[in-house]
């Protein structure tokens, strides 16, 4: 019985492994390629799967992967009897050993929203230091001019971050009884440019019949970074040490995150989506995104959402009218006005890969799109069709 067993689990273990290699590889995958400076771990499981979120589950059970999460250039990927790994014996002697394992995506092309950009609390920003001067009466501030702050307690030669608001996330009732709460960003272009205004008016429309609009968060733009010269009871100077433009009255002074975000995460599928995660802002002033751009979406750490995370992203089927069945001017659509109109199925947009996460919101990169992609798409199992 046992060998039996033995043999069962053999046998499936087998099976997996072939199903893995033969249903997940593309067809035109090269028996080698040689990591490249530049790479990425999606370009890579793009050349070699037709499901890249699939990469840990083909690359973790070969022994010949060390660490699926550290591939650096100058290795050898192997395709060898329908496996796949690194090297015939091991990753090869690299010509650097100094060199830097390859990031999941494109981390040079994220900046702004890796380093840049932040989502706090709405304490944190009413509560934090702020900008009312600039040396010598100027209305704006430069690299090498002293900035004065007010509420600032910092010792002398504390560096900080200055940062500007650039938008603000809340959440209202949901349409459907029993559903999540509807997430949404408001642009600081679409609000007063005022302290009060920033601070108190949290949503176009703060109390409903259905309930109240719940605020979640600043994003805000780390732009600067400030060094305090002398610390006062009411106003502290600071002088100005760098920017990616300048500084004026109303900006904030926050402390500078170390460690801003996990370069360290693997492209994979998630277990479960969130019920109703969307998208519900573009990173530029477009109306709509395309491979290689960033998209906030409406779930965060909260709900289970991480690094690597890939979705794909759909856009509702349109409703249209059946003529064929229910012809205009006939009775027949006049009774049944409902029946004579078709829903469309969901239409597959693209896929998109969490790479930055906060509580309540989540940042993704555009990975491919065959559409443009709008505020709205909603996100669905990568493995599945909704």
């Amino acid at each position: 019985m046992l060998k039996k067993l033995l043999a069962v689990s053999a046998g499936l273990a087998l099976a997996l492994t072939v199903y893995a290699a033969t249903t997940e590889l593309r067809s035109d995958a090269p028996e080698s390629y040689v990591v490249k400076k530049g790479d990425t771990l999606w370009s890579i499981a793009g050349r070699f799967l037709n499901k890249p979120w699939h990469w840990p589950e083909v690359w973790q059970d070969n022994p010949a992967v060390k660490n699926p999460h550290l591939i650096y250039p100058g290795d050898t990927l192997m395709l060898r009897d329908g496996h796949v790994g690194v090297g015939e014996f091991g990753p090869r002697i690299r010509a650097d050993e100094g060199e830097a394992a390859i990031a999941a995506i494109p981390l040079s092309a994220l900046k702004q929203w890796l380093k840049n950009t932040r989502i706090v609390s709405e304490e944190s920003l009413r509560d934090a230091p702020h900008v009312v001067g600039i040396e010598e009466n100027h209305l704006r501030g430069a690299p090498g001019q002293l900035i004065y702050v007010r509420g600032l307690s910092a010792q002398a030669g504390t560096r900080l971050a200055l940062v500007r608001p650039i938008g603000r996330y809340y959440d209202s009732p949901p349409v459907d009884e029993g559903k999540p709460r509807e997430v949404h960003r408001q642009s600081k272009d679409s609000f007063h440019d005022s302290r009060k205004q920033i601070l108190w008016q949290h949503g176009p429309i703060e109390f409903t019949l259905k309930g109240n609009t719940r605020f979640l968060g600043y994003e805000v733009m780390d732009y600067g970074v400030v060094e305090v010269t002398r610390s006062g009871q009411d106003v502290s100077s600071a002088l100005l040490v760098s920017s990616d433009f300048e500084a004026k009255d109303g900006d904030y002074v926050l402390p500078i995150v170390d460690a801003p975000y996990d370069a360290q995460y693997m492209p994979h599928r998630p277990d479960s989506v969130p019920d109703r995660m969307r998208v519900i802002a573009l990173s530029d002033a477009f109306n709509a995104a395309g491979p290689m751009q960033v998209v906030a979406l409406s779930r965060g750490s909260e709900d289970g959402i991480e690094n690597g995370q890939t979705f794909s992203i759909y856009q509702k089927g349109a409703k249209v009218d059946d003529t064929t069945d229910y012809p205009k001017g006939t009775f027949r659509k006049f009774f049944h006005p409902k029946d004579s109109r078709a829903k469309l199925p969901p239409e597959f947009v693209g896929n998109v890969m969490v790479f930055r996460t906060f509580q309540r919101v989540s940042y993704g990169l555009v990975m491919d799109a065959i559409k443009p992609v709008h505020i709205g798409n909603f996100l669905h199992d990568p493995d599945s069709v909704p």
